[in-house]
This record gives C-alpha cells, structure tokens and sequence, in this order.
C-alpha cells in the first residue's frame, strides 16, 4: 500500500528534558520511530485551538500527565495543566471523534482524572510497567487501524489499484502515465502531476473499482454512503458538473411539452433543460435590488393559485385550464448567487401533492446539512418529515464549496411517502448525460468530500466557516469606525453578534428592511447565507441613487487581481467574495489590508501605470490617468446612463414568449436563424439565451421577444464598451463583429422572418 505521511504527536514539557521522565517519554518516541512511524515531539500546547489543527494531519496523540503539573488535584481549583488537557482534548473531539489519543504518566492513574476526560482516551499508558517497544506496538495498531477506517469506498478502492503494480492494456492510452515518459513535454507533465493521479487515471474496465455507469461496486458503496452522510435516500455521483446534474434530473422528469416551474433566477443548464425536453415553461420572477444583487421570489408566487394565474396568462398555454393541468417539476435556485435561502419545508407544504417533482438546485449550498445553523433552509434535513407525495432532488457542487475537484458534483433524491425512485429509470436519464469514460479522481473526489463533512468533523469545518466570515464581517466594520470620510461596506444585517455565529434569527430577511431593499418579504421564509459575502464600495445605494462621487467595483477587483487576491463576482458597485471550508484567516485578512491598500492609493489619486501595471500595459490608454479620476469618470456615465436601475428593470421587465423555446432554438439546427444588429432587435425572437455579466443570469431565452428595456441596455453596453475598452460589459449571446478600423457592431440570432 502507499504510504501516508501521519505522525504520531507527542506533548510533553519534559520531551527534551535530562530528567526520567523525558528519558521516558524520548525512549518511547524511538521505539515508535524504529516501527516505522514518524513522530512529532513538542514541550506545549502552544494556542490549543491551532495546535489541534493536527488533528487532519496525526495518526495519534501521546499527552503527558506528570505529577508536578497535576499536584493539588483535590480539591478545586483544578490545575491549569488539567484545564490545558481538557481544553485540548474538546478540541480534538470537536473535529475528529475517532483519532486515538492516549496520555501518559508516572504514577497518576485513571481515578485521578475526570470522567469528561476519560471517555475520550483509547489508552492510559504507565512509564515504566512495560517496554517502550510494546508500547509503541500498542499505539503503532491502534494509529494504523485509525488510518485504515479513514479512506471511503471508491478512493480506498482507487488507491489500492493504484499501488498493485498491475499493468495497463486498456485506454487511457498514456496506460499509468507511461507515453507521458516517452516526450520531454510529457516528462515536464508527468513530474507536475505526478505518479498516483496519473496511476489512477483509469477506464471502466477496471471491474473492481466498480462502475459509475451501473453504479456497482466501490463506486455504489461510495454514494450510498454519501447518501448517508447527505440524509438522502440515493445519491449519484456526477463526474461533470452541476449543469449536467440538472440536466439528468431533468430529463428523467420532465417531456416534451410538459408546463415546468422555473425560477428565473435559474442556472443556465436549467434553461438548457428546458430547451432539450421541450417543456413549457411558466417562470416564477425574483425581487432584485439596485445593488444588482437578486432577491426571493415571494412566498405568495409559490401557491398553487398564483402559478395557475400565471398558466392562463402564458401565451403557449392558450386554451388550457390551468385547472385540469399539473406542472411537471419546479426547479429552485437555492442559494441564490449572492447567498439568499428558502425555507424548503414551507415551498413543500405549498406544492406537495400538485408539483411531484420538488427540484432544489443546491449548487451553491452543499454545506448547509452539516450545521444546525441552516435549520429547514436546505432541501434534505436529519428527521425532517418527508413530502407526501413529491420526490425532492438537491443538485449540488461538491467543488464549489466543499473539496471536490473541479466538477465534482453530484444528485441526491429523497423518496416521497408514497414513492420511491425507480434507479433503474433514473440512470437512463443519467447515461443521456454522462461520459462512458468517467475521470476517476472526480469519482474519487466526490467520495472524499462526503466522508469530509461526516459529523463531527464536517459540522466543525461548516462551523469555522462561518465564524470565519463573520470575522472577516466584524473587521471591516472595524476599519470602517477607523475612518471619517469612506470605506467599504459588506452586504448583510444590521446587527451583528460581537462574537462567535451567533443565531439563525440574525440572517433572517424581514419585510421592508432598508439593509436589503427587497420590499414586503415573508417573516421567517428567507434568510442570508452569511459565508457569501458581498462587498459593497461607494457611489450607489440600494435604491439606486447614485452619490456625486463613487468607485465602480469593476476597478476594485481589477486593482485586488494584481494584488493576488481573485473575485468570485462584479457587479457595479459590489462583488462577492465565498467563505469556503478552505478559506482561512491569512486570505480574509489579506483581503482587508488590500482593499485598504486601494483606499490609501485611491485617496492620493495614484497614477494608473503605478497601482494597476498589467492593464495599463494592454490599455495604454488610462497610463496618464489617476486611479481616483478613472472611478469618478466610469461612475459619473454609469450615474448618466441611469444604469442601476435600467439593469432592474431590464430583469423586472414584461417578457413575452412566442414560441416554445426548443423550437425557436431547432430553428438553428434548420437554417431558419438571420443574424439582426441589435438597433433592429425590438420585437424580434431570439434563437439563443443573452446573458449579460455580471450577474450572468440570463435574461433572455428562445422564443422570448426582445423588449425596448432589455435594448436600452444593449445600447449602454455597446456605448460603454467603446468608451472603456478593458472594462467591457461582458453579454453571452451577443455576436461582436469589428471592421478594419476598429468599429464594432452588435448582432443576435433571430428566427427568420418569413415573407
């Protein structure tokens, strides 16, 4: 098997000691070490809560007790030593249940110690009463039985195929990273990777890792337990993303022209879904401030009454009786982008019984199930009652916010009262979508960060996130009381515990709160994710009237960008920033010290070619400008243009579709498309989704017409673009075409006009 780099840690003040008991404790250390272990020997606790980091990288602990440190026991007050020892201790235990942990003493025995302290130990080991050598056999099995329960199904499966030493004769055709060898790029691209991924880049004719295609084997043992750890009754691994996710679901759901509920919110590859299936789609409208940053949609849209409404006012539904049809699924984006969440349990409350399947794309929430704090705000809760009828899906991306690689996603499904997932007729729908030639890392992946999250150590990992993010909340609202005149702002509630998480209640949207400016909400139906944190600079407010002075955030992540530190997201005066598992404190404090480095340079009005080196040297054009004057140039056009509240409307906006959207979109596949410059759009039918960044949201779909809001901002956009090159207003979906002197011009794909 490979080897693993987990030392055995020792604490003991007497470790490089002359005395007997470090002559004790070194002679054991020695013993361990001659068995083949490492160990680690330190004389303190140091900082106890980063000391017991260790626990992710020990295969055991060895903590002295001597008689000094532990003299004046009985009675009260305990002795520090003992109080460092069980402060240590809770905090091992707070994240890993399991981690063998023994301490170590001269005369002291078990009644000397309290019972919150024994619970917690594997052994008690006397100095002297028997030889180091068995000792350390002792610990070395119990460290090694430890290692061997942490690998999960698949991964463990994967290693050991692995380590065999078998030879390849299937594809990848690199078999085990060998043709890399063979090419002096290959060489430089097998070091950088190294032997074990590319060992374990296998196909699936490798019968005992088991089959994702089938879900048999490693790889079925694996999303049972992921399922497990979820609180879902099946769980699927996707190799491919959260878009492919989506699309599975969707088509083991949904048929052509099927009426679906969609929140217009959506991810992309819902609307693909919608595209591919041939469904009807009635769509449910989020509030949005002028922030730029969307809202809910109101509890009230999710009555089965006011989705009837919205049936009989849909043109492709003329002549139903929204009275005698069901929809086929709602698909929910949940989180939102900027972190807004729905309590679940009251939309299966409303739509139990009428929609049957409940579809929670979770992409951005994967974490949620692992903390009390999220209580009924994700899709899947521990002992939460299950829908009557309606079948719950959660689509979530393992590589966002938890540590799977890049695409690692997966679809958890929760049966009904009444039904239960037929796999056999879900994995028709999953072979549609997924590669017959899987990337067992991603497998392997998605195995890991399930067994991750498993409680304790999960619940601890979600925890430090967002005591993280509320730290990072709390400093800068520090520096802002440092500060006269301005700094930035971060999104988020009023008050603000002074210390720890605090409670649920506090993240919790209320009507008309002037904070999020997202009008007359439901009580207790959203909350704030506070681990997705939006950074707000100056010149706007939420109701969009724009200061005489401002900082347009495109400009800000540009300057943090060659500072080191990348966005998630820009708006137009915010962007946002995500408090994953693996955010710590050196990144957020980094963050702080260079948004003040940009305070600082924006104040003395800093050339351009000093502060931001890398653009200028592709935009010339700003080398002679100073940093303050080209936020206040950008801001004074975005105050001209209106533009906060244009970008509102244009989402707000009436949209009328004209034809279904996978037939508009099938009039690509038959040449019936006309490329139309975009000062001739109005009331034309688009062939392709148009999605403007930021939010990246799409705003507009197949078969939808083109309305004289949504061209105002295409306007603004081609007039912005031209006027700031290097700061464009990226839109999907637009064609750019540029003649020979530089001029650009903007197209859509239109259905031809007949005639």
């Amino acid at each position: 098997m490979m080897r693993f780099h987990f030392p055995i840690v020792i604490i003991d003040e007497d470790y490089r000691s002359e005395n007997t008991s470090g002559l004790g404790i070194r002679a054991l250390a020695d013993a361990i070490k001659k068995e083949g272990f490492e160990v680690i020997g330190v004389t303190s606790y140091g900082d106890l809560s980063q000391f017991a980091q260790q626990q992710s990288r020990a295969s055991a602990f060895i903590l002295s007790i001597d008689d000094e440190e532990f003299a004046g026991l009985e009675p009260e007050p305990e002795p520090a030593a003992l109080q460092n020892l069980r402060k240590f201790i809770v905090e091992i235990r707070h994240k890993n249940a399991d981690i063998p942990i023994y301490l170590y003493g001269e005369t002291r025995t078990s009644q000397h110690l309290p019972n919150d302290i024994l619970r917690e130990l594997h052994g008690f080991i006397h100095m002297f009463e028997d030889t180091p050598e068995f000792v350390a056999r002792h610990i070395i099995r119990e460290a090694k039985s430890y290692l061997d329960g942490l690998a999960p199904p698949f991964f463990r499966a994967l290693m050991g195929y692995a380590s065999d030493g078998s030879y390849s004769w299937h594809c990848p055709g690199h078999s085990g990273g060998v043709a890399f060898l063979k090419s002096p790029v290959g060489h430089m691209f097998h070091q950088f990777f190294g032997e074990n991924l590319l060992r374990a880049d296998v196909c699936n004719a490798v019968e005992e890792l088991g089959q994702l295609l089938d879900h048999t084997g490693p790889v079925a043992a694996s999303e049972k337990n992921a399922a497990r750890i979820f609180n879902a009754d099946h769980c699927f691994f996707v190799t491919n993303g959260t878009s492919t996710s989506n699309k599975m679901v969707w088509h083991h759901a949904v048929a052509s022209g099927d009426i679906v509920v969609v929140d217009r919110n959506c991810h992309k590859s819902v609307l693909h879904s919608i595209i591919m299936t041939g469904a009807i789609p009635v769509f449910l409208t989020p509030t949005r401030n002028h922030y730029g940053i969307i809202g809910p949609i109101p509890e009230s849209e999710f009555s089965p009454e006011a989705i009837k409404r919205k049936i009989a006012a849909n043109p492709l539904l003329a002549g139903v009786d929204p009275e005698k049809v069901k929809p086929r699924i709602l698909t929910l984006t949940q989180s939102t982008y900027d972190g807004v969440l729905y309590n679940t349990e009251t939309i299966k409350a409303k739509l139990d019984g009428w929609i049957n399947h409940l579809h929670f794309d979770e992409a951005w929430l994967p974490h949620a199930a692992f903390h009390k704090f999220y209580g009924s705000y994700h899709a899947m809760g521990k002992n939460r009652p299950r829908p009557k009828e309606a079948m719950v899906y959660a689509t979530q991306s393992t590589h966002k916010l938890l540590a799977g690689l890049s695409q690692a996603s997966q679809v958890l499904v929760q049966d009904s009262q009444t039904r239960q997932l037929d796999r056999h007729l879900f994995n028709e729908a999953y072979l549609m979508h997924t590669s017959t030639s899987p990337q067992y890392a991603i497998i392997a992946s998605c195995d890991v960060a399930a067994a991750m999250m498993e409680p304790p150590g999960g619940t601890a990992l979600v925890e430090e996130s967002i005591r993280e993010a509320l730290d990072f909340r709390r400093a800068m609202r520090k520096v802002e009381g440092d500060y006269s005149d301005w700094w930035f702002k971060v999104w988020g509630p009023e008050h603000l515990t002074e210390e720890g998480i605090g409670e649920p209640s506090d993240w919790l949207l209320h009507a008309d709160e002037d904070w999020h400016g997202f009008g007359n909400l439901a009580d207790g139906f959203n909350m704030l994710d506070p681990i997705k944190a939006t950074v707000i600079t100056t010149g706007l407010d939420v109701s969009g009237k724009f200061a005489e002075t401002g900082i347009p955030a495109s400009i800000v992540t540009k300057y943090l960008a060659e500072h080191g530190v990348v966005v998630e997201k820009t708006g137009l005066y915010s962007f946002f920033i995500l408090f994953t598992i693996g955010i710590t404190k050196g990144r957020w404090n980094t963050m702080v010290a260079a948004l003040q480095q940009f305070k600082d340079d924006y104040d003395r009005n800093q050339p351009m070619w000093r502060v931001l080196p890398e653009f200028v040297a592709k935009h010339p054009r700003y080398e002679r400008m100073g940093l303050r004057d080209l936020c206040q140039t950008i801001h004074e056009t975005y105050a001209k243009k209106d533009i906060a509240r244009l970008t509102t409307e244009m989402y707000l906006s009436d949209l009328h579709p004209a034809m279904k959207p996978s037939e508009a979109f099938a009039c690509i596949a038959h040449g019936e498309t006309e490329r139309v410059n975009i000062d001739e759009l109005e009331g034309r039918i688009g062939t392709s989704l148009l999605t403007p960044y930021p939010p990246g949201i799409p705003l507009l779909i197949p078969g939808e017409r083109f309305n004289k809001k949504i061209l105002d901002y295409l306007y603004f956009a081609r007039d912005f673009n031209k006027q700031f090159p290097g700061f464009e207003t990226d839109v999907h979906g637009l064609v750019v075409t540029e003649d020979e002197r530089g001029n650009r011009e903007y197209w859509m794909d239109c259905v031809k006009q007949k005639g």
